[in-house]
């Protein structure tokens, strides 16, 4: 008997919500939001973060502490298009591709003075 009052029950839900005039938009309404959350909280900060890091590689410049996706830090001692010729060590030169460069490194008020 209480088997036959569940699916009575659930036939009467099922019925209800695609007979009324909310009932398609009501069903997709859950996708739709589940999407502008997924937007706001992963697509859109990939995108800016992919932004600037392409803003980043185009500022490379003579001059500029570099740390490659290798792990290795360096000086950029010259800019060939998408070719860096990076100084890891004094008198050791590596070129690099400009999409390898994972990041710029701030110098440290301690190789500020050394560099003076």
């Amino acid at each position: 008997m209480f088997f036959a009052d569940v699916a009575h029950a659930m036939g009467a839900a099922g019925q209800q919500a695609q007979g009324g005039p909310m009932g398609a938009l009501g069903s997709f309404l859950p996708l739709i939001l589940m999407f502008a959350i997924f937007y706001f909280l992963l697509i859109r900060p990939q995108q800016k973060k992919a932004k600037e890091h392409k803003a980043m590689l185009d500022g490379i410049q003579r001059g500029d502490r570099i740390l490659t996706a290798g792990g290795l830090f360096g000086r950029v001692m010259g800019v060939d298009g998408n070719e860096l010729t990076v100084e890891l060590a004094e008198g050791f030169q590596v070129k690099v591709e400009r999409s390898y460069v994972a990041g710029l490194v701030n110098p440290t008020k301690k190789e500020e003075k050394k560099d003076k």
